[in-house]
């Protein structure tokens, strides 16, 4: 199985993430050239949240990806394992419910939620199929996944060079405005090590997701992954 954690212990991934929350939403603006807003977008799109509708927003960080599904009128559950980003965010969003939980082990019931999403995270869970199986658990029939990841861009002069920028430039920035620069360098190695489209969409079905169909944003360098969950 390929791991995205690059044999991190959890513990050690929610202690990096511990450290970058105070200005994590500001350095991921900096570092996507503003590109993470249209990401978040397309997901909130995706997602298509109708009022009263149960949606689990998984590596919710400080909440930035939950406020639009409020807006929205939906009961969303900002969910993380980071409780240095569950704190900057409970600060700063003092409505959203915030919830520790491990993807790989959800604080949840059976059926709970209409939706589920997860932006930028699973390469960070240290088991990523188990949960996605959790998802799948935690979705009532008929419910749906919405997965926004980095992956692999399309064209291949556009994917030597933006390998460059992660490998030289990202982490050179990073040191400029990250609290925590050494940790943008693991997450810059992590994506190149991630599956791409196809591979990524057979590890959804693999664990039980139907329908499962990618697109592209911003020529490959993330996708945006859907699956169903079937009635039984």
């Amino acid at each position: 199985m390929i791991r995205a954690s690059l044999d991190k212990q959890p513990q050690e991934v929610a202690a990096m993430f511990d450290d970058v929350a105070d200005r994590y939403d500001l350095t991921n603006d900096v570092l996507s050239f503003g590109q993470d807003r249209y990401w978040r977008r397309a997901v909130f799109q995706a997602v298509c949240p109708l009022p009263g509708e149960r949606i689990l927003d998984l590596a919710a960080g400080t909440g930035t990806s939950s406020e639009p599904f409020r807006a929205a009128g939906a009961a969303v559950v900002p969910c993380d394992f980071s409780l240095g980003m569950l704190r900057a965010g409970k600060r700063r969003r003092e409505d959203l419910p915030f919830i520790a939980g491990d993807a790989t082990r959800l604080p949840f019931a059976d059926e709970s939620f209409d939706a589920v999403t997860i932006s930028f995270g699973l390469r960070n869970v240290h088991d990523p199929d188990l949960a996605l199986r959790e998802m799948l658990r935690v979705t009532r029939p008929g419910g749906r996944l919405i997965l926004c990841e980095f992956s692999h861009p399309t064209w291949t002069p556009f994917r030597t060079v933006y390998l460059e920028y992660l490998m030289r430039a990202l982490p050179s920035v990073a040191r400029k405005v990250a609290s925590n620069p050494d940790a943008y360098v693991y997450l810059a190695e992590s994506i190149p090590a991630w599956p791409d489209q196809p591979a990524l969409a057979e590890r959804l079905r693999s664990a039980g997701w139907s329908r499962v169909r990618w697109r592209n944003l911003s020529g490959g360098i993330v996708a945006l992954h859907q699956g169903t969950r079937d009635d039984p």
